[in-house]
């Protein structure tokens, strides 16, 4: 059987009543080998079925093996720097990292389990990967981010500090946060609920991006929501609210939105700038 088959087969048991006290060696074998297979990067929570941003769809099944480890596992007591924490899974082993350029800062970078790191990644304390979460090639994940539980981010991708990346991991269907190759979030950005970055993509320091938040596409000229396009150039601007006037406030209410332009040469410039920083 493959290990989709494994998972699959396994699932439908857990959906049946198999409990953590229940599950044989066997049962951990499989939820261990799809493990690896995350942090191999062989498998991934989602993929892109087609040219544009909005393509991408959830693995299901991975997803499934990813509740799985939770389902059928007990909370221990686990040791990390000499504290004591209590969890399903231990954090990620590491050894493989530097084999392949990739770094992380001590005293707060935290790996879980199943998470995939690329080659040539940069982790800056403290920051966090969750389960199921994949890190492209050349990526930074700068000091105080978060990276969901099945987020994607592609190759050579800029957080900066103080971003957060959200996770989907329910319901299965849904798919993750999608930060496509080559885009740059400014610090304290917050990308939530399956929003999609299209690739070289520039977003503004403290920008929002969620389904619920209109993007203004100056582009194309029309609104969108759950993506911005790909070379795009997005910020946040307060846009009026339906909500008129009302006894608690004088005058209209206004509501935040994102605006996305061109990608200018002086922006590109900026980047270029930073790039070097990290050479």
């Amino acid at each position: 059987m493959t290990l989709e088959a494994d998972v699959s087969d396994l699932w439908d048991r857990y959906q049946d009543g198999l409990t953590a006290a229940d599950a044989t060696d066997e049962d951990a074998a499989v939820i261990d080998e799809f493990l690896a297979a995350l942090e191999a990067g062989e498998v991934r929570a989602a993929e892109k079925t087609g040219d544009d941003v909005t393509s991408w769809e959830a693995n299901e099944w991975v997803k499934r093996g990813i509740l799985l480890n939770f389902g059928l596992r007990e909370t221990e007591a686990r040791e990390y720097g000499g504290v004591t924490y209590h969890d399903v899974l231990p954090l990620r082993d590491t050894d493989d990292l530097g084999e392949r350029g990739t770094r992380n800062t001590p005293d707060g970078t935290a790996i879980r389990r199943g998470a995939y790191l690329g080659s040539d990644c940069i982790m800056m304390s403290p920051s966090f990967v969750n389960m199921g979460a994949y890190v492209g090639d050349g990526t930074l994940v700068d000091s105080c981010d978060t990276v969901g539980s099945c987020a994607q981010l592609g190759e050579n991708v800029k957080l900066g500090a103080n971003t957060l990346i959200g996770g989907v991991l329910e319901p299965v269907e849904d798919a993750p946060v999608i930060v496509e190759d080559g885009v740059s979030l400014g610090a304290g950005c917050r990308v939530t609920s399956g929003f999609r970055v299209g690739e070289n993509s520039i977003v503004g320091e403290n920008t929002l991006l969620t389904p619920r938040i209109p993007v203004y596409d100056l582009v194309e000229e029309e609104v969108i929501y759950g993506h911005l396009p790909a070379e795009r150039r997005a910020f946040t601007r307060m846009v009026e609210s339906s909500v008129g006037d009302h006894d608690l406030f004088q005058g209209g209410a206004y509501k935040p939105a994102v605006v996305a332009t061109h990608v200018e040469e002086d922006t590109l410039e900026a980047t270029r700038r930073e790039d070097a920083l990290r050479e």
